[in-house]
């Protein structure tokens, strides 16, 4: 892709597109996950004013709109420190949510995603960045061809997300 991608620090001018973009590519991935495809749940939990408000005020987190040329196309959110496995929370870096615009999909920006990810964490002496993905999907095979291997598994925390949707992996890479 040639196109200019950008990584904005999010503003608090920027939440509503935030909001939007974040929950436009939640739903276009993952609507499939709950009954009747109502994901409010999540979008509660995720993309609300509130939510951008109290997490504006954790110094742990940083929330980033991902930009091509002018327009926005994808959110990340990063916990800069946090304990996982046998890492303390010094040593690795959790990417907590990479949505993209099923539009831009498949054109690299998820790759160069994970690259400013990688480069955060080199920044801050991190060993491992750590992620979940589903274990069904296309997110999961993405990850292992950007050298992320399974490192554990999860689920998905909602109660009322269909029960066989909810298996996830906890994915490593290190540093």
């Amino acid at each position: 892709m040639d196109d200019t991608i950008k990584f904005e620090v999010l503003q608090p001018s920027h939440y509503q597109t935030y909001i939007e973009i974040g929950t436009k590519a939640y739903n276009q991935h993952y609507r499939h996950l709950w009954p009747n495809g109502d994901t409010d749940t999540y979008i509660e939990s995720s993309f609300t004013h509130q939510v951008l408000l109290n997490e504006e005020q954790d110094e742990n987190t940083v929330l980033y709109l991902i930009k091509v040329n002018i327009e926005y196309i994808g959110i990340l959110k990063i916990t800069l420190h946090k304990e996982l496995q046998t890492y303390n929370k010094l040593d690795a870096l959790y990417l907590d949510k990479i949505y993209i615009l099923k539009e831009f999909s498949g054109k690299g920006i998820g790759t160069k995603s994970l690259h400013f990810v990688e480069n955060i964490a080199k920044k801050h002496l991190k060993k491992a960045i750590f992620l979940e993905s589903m274990q069904k999907g296309p997110a999961l095979q993405f990850y292992i061809n950007n050298n992320f291997s399974i490192a554990g598994t999860t689920k998905v925390p909602f109660s009322n997300v269909i029960e066989e949707e909810k298996p996830m992996y906890l994915l490593k890479k290190d540093i």
